[in-house]
């Protein structure tokens, strides 16, 4: 080993990030419920699109990705030139920290908050400040009491991960009328699709220069195995974000499947009711097996247990019977299970294992 070879500081504080778990070895029939994926895939139009691509494999794809981004801007009534598309809404995240934060600068997010935010502000060399909820819900006054002059980025999901929680926008109009004047609120909303008439923050965006919002195709579009995010902002923020942005970022294949996924929004609104649906049932099913649950904007429901053994118990309880849901303990919540909202089948199998658990016949 050449101890003269080292990475920049703050690389080896980051600890690897561990995805939910895919499979149980020895099992079959699994039950994934581990990572917040669509029961359902795709839409029908994204998986024809995703099929046609095959005739343009050898070609490079446009570097603007203009067609999806004015797909976006019309679904969503926004301005196409501010929209950025990413691998995932990690990349956008991984720019915003690239390109305005780094040594002796402070990146700020909640306890519970996604991984990626601490991951990303160590890599640029910047340093993570972790703020506490209040009740697993984001405190706008706890945050803005840890911002100070080196405070250069803030993150908060709404709704959140893992917790499903979220807050009302006078609370995110406030914390961002808060912020120092350096400091950028950047608001992921992984999971807004799944919120009826929520906005994620787009009209705040359209009456502030300090707001950024990050997407993703991976949750309620059913297209997480093809790493397609995005972001809309200031055009002065998203100009610098395009700076940092590799040309070919996204393949001919990505564009094309994710255009046809936006532009089909009956899919959309069909998955957010089911999901509601099942998630009110979820929940409730839990609830009178003596596990709580906050009530949760998402499609996953964090089930609180007595004990961190007995959460462990359960899960490794519901391996033995081909189901798999996420220990959140990473996420300082080791006396949790998260679980993702399958279909109405998945979700009466998952009940039906922790109901056996706990001696609920």
């Amino acid at each position: 080993m050449n101890d003269a070879i080292r990475p920049q500081p703050g690389i080896m504080d980051i600890a690897l990030y561990e995805g939910g778990k895919a499979a149980i070895a020895g099992a079959t029939n699994v039950l994934k419920l581990s990572s917040n994926e669509n029961p359902f895939g795709p839409s029908d139009k994204a998986k024809d699109a995703f099929a046609r691509s095959v005739h343009n494999l050898h070609r490079y794809p446009n570097t603007d990705h203009a067609s999806l981004r004015q797909a976006i801007a019309e679904v969503h009534g926004l301005d196409a030139n501010r929209v950025i598309c990413g691998v995932g809404s990690d990349e956008i995240i991984t720019f915003l920290c690239q390109a305005y934060a780094g040594p002796k600068d402070e990146v700020v997010f909640t306890e519970h908050g996604f991984l990626m935010y601490r991951i990303s502000a160590l890599a640029a060399g910047a340093t993570p400040v972790e703020v506490a909820e209040r009740d697993r819900t984001t405190d706008v006054d706890a945050i803005l009491r840890a911002c100070n002059r080196r405070t250069k980025l803030v993150f908060i999901a709404n709704p959140n991960n893992p917790t499903g929680t979220m807050i009302s926008a006078a609370e995110i109009e406030r914390l961002a009328a808060g912020l120092p004047a350096q400091a950028i609120l950047v608001l992921d909303g992984a999971y807004a699709e799944f919120v009826e008439g929520f906005d994620a923050g787009l009209a705040l965006i359209e009456s502030r220069t300090n707001v950024v919002m990050t997407r993703t195709f991976s949750k309620i579009y059913g297209l997480g195995g093809l790493r397609i995010g995005w972001g809309y902002g200031p055009q002065q923020i998203i100009d610098v974000l395009n700076r940092i942005r590799g040309p070919f970022n996204l393949s001919n294949t990505q564009l094309d499947t994710a255009e046809a996924a936006v532009r089909d929004q009956d899919f959309v609104n069909r998955c957010r009711s089911d999901n509601a649906r099942m998630r009110h049932w979820l929940a409730q099913a839990l609830a009178e097996l003596g596990i709580p649950s906050d009530t949760s904007l998402a499609n996953f429901i964090l089930a609180r247990f007595a004990s961190p053994e007995e959460a462990e118990a359960c899960d490794l309880f519901l391996q033995k019977q081909g189901l798999i849901v996420r220990r959140v303990a990473s996420y300082k919540l080791p006396h949790c299970l998260r679980i993702t909202v399958g279909d109405e089948a998945s979700c009466r199998r998952v009940v039906h294992a922790i109901a056996q658990f706990k001696g609920v016949k």
